[in-house]
């Protein structure tokens, strides 16, 4: 259900306390609490928020102070462009989500939210062999119009977000903080080029700091954009197996390059061949793949 709502005062609610969808939706139906937050008994949104009564007390403080804040000026004035959950912008495959994000907070090419995607992911301690995958699985991509995406972390990450732009490609960074800070701080130039040049997204607001438990969220968005996943390198416990099932939860093919029985680095990959994955050794198979299914993309 597409709920109309005050787009400042989610903006305000959302600072304060960045809530998925499905909580969100608690304060709009049956009765649209949020349109009278500020005013609101407390009692009333612990209880619809299923909060402690000192909680709610804290959060309407909060959302009083932010609702005279603004916010939109403050996002536009830093290139900072929020989309709401019922925005003709928001991305339809993101409801499908068990906890879809309420907002979404893009800089740069917001154009690209529109396109193909398909996720590229792999090791933070990626190896030469999964520069050589790039070079041999992107460019079929790019040939055919899909837009990589892919989380800005250290190792496959980059490799697929800079092979992209090589070979004349668009491609997302989804991040797991705001826009004020940045991780890792080696890609501070790469972020900041594809700010102007290809799309930043995340959907905590800008002062929040990158946490542990941000980057699997963040995860389920990688996979939530994107028709396919293909995956480069992955240890036995890497975090990229975490994209990947959400990936197979939500019903999407899962691309693995094979790499060699005895690297460390594609033991998880091997695994996840062994559990039915599809193995591909360049990226004109996926087209392929992607294309016999066209209702997937």
């Amino acid at each position: 259900m597409i709920f109309s709502v005050d787009v400042h005062k989610l903006l305000a609610l959302h600072y304060v306390y960045p809530l998925p969808l499905q909580k969100l939706q608690q304060l709009l139906s049956p009765v649209d609490i949020l349109s009278y937050f500020d005013q609101a008994q407390p009692s009333e949104i612990a209880q619809a928020l299923q909060i402690s009564l000192p909680k709610a007390v804290q959060l309407q403080k909060g959302f009083q102070r932010a609702n005279c804040m603004p916010l939109e000026e403050a996002y536009s004035s830093a290139d900072i462009f929020p989309i709401p959950f019922n925005h003709a912008l928001y991305p339809g495959h993101l409801f499908e989500l068990p906890s879809p994000p309420a907002v979404l907070y893009v800089k740069g090419q917001y154009s690209l939210l529109g396109s193909k995607h398909i996720a590229i992911i792999g090791s933070r301690k990626a190896t030469g062999y999964t520069k050589t995958a790039m070079d041999l699985l992107v460019p079929p991509l790019v040939e055919h119009q899909y837009t990589v995406v892919s989380g800005l972390a250290r190792g496959a990450d980059t490799l697929a977000h800079e092979a992209t732009m090589k070979y004349g490609g668009k491609t997302i960074a989804v991040l797991g903080h705001g826009f004020h800070h940045l991780y890792p701080r080696e890609n501070q130039m790469l972020a900041e080029k594809m700010a102007e040049e290809q799309l930043l997204i995340t959907e905590y607001p800008p002062y929040m700091k990158p946490e542990k438990w941000h980057f699997p969220m963040r995860n389920r968005i990688i996979s939530g954009l994107s028709s396919a996943l293909v995956v480069t390198e992955a240890t036995l416990r890497s975090g990229t197996l975490i994209t990947t099932e959400c990936a197979l939860e939500q019903g999407k093919d899962v691309f693995v390059v094979p790499g060699p029985i005895d690297a460390e680095q594609s033991k998880g990959t091997n695994k996840l061949l062994l559990e039915g994955a599809i193995p591909v050794c360049n990226g004109y198979q996926i087209v392929e793949m992607l294309e016999l299914f066209p209702s997937k993309n």
